[in-house]
């Protein structure tokens, strides 16, 4: 199949699907003509590429985690090691927007939000200090 017929069976755009075929993390054949085609088993790795990238997982992950999903002698710590690790990330990710959050919250609140320009949100963000609210 084409890679039209691939993004609408894989979930992903064709873009998307020739990125990845740029990139090595699949390899689908070609046509005499030169056009890439998609087997079903194409078809699986782009969905499972396109479930992993939702998750959040990087390229490199995918990479690997696909190696390990293809790998069938793989040992299980190896993709729970890479999942626990992505974890972390993403409990740090939550705590710097759950800090971002705080900050904006007590901005706004300290701003009149009126006909006036003095505006502390601003003068956070230009590096000047909120007087006490």
């Amino acid at each position: 199949m084409n890679v039209g017929d691939a993004a609408e069976r894989s979930g992903l755009p064709a873009k998307t699907i020739r990125y990845y075929d740029e990139i090595g993390l699949i390899r689908p054949g070609r046509s005499q003509n030169g056009y890439r085609t998609y087997s079903p088993a194409d078809i699986h790795r782009l969905a499972f590429l396109r479930r992993a990238r939702g998750l959040g997982f990087s390229i490199e992950d995918c990479r690997h985690l696909m190696a390990l999903y293809e790998d069938r002698s793989r040992a299980s710590h190896e993709v729970k090691r890479i999942a626990a690790a992505h974890v972390e990330a993403i409990e740090e990710k939550l705590r710097e927007l759950q800090s971002m959050r705080s900050t904006l919250q007590r901005l706004v609140h300290a701003c009149n939000g009126d006909d006036r320009p003095d505006c502390p949100i601003l003068d956070d963000i230009a590096g000047e200090t909120m007087d006490a609210a």
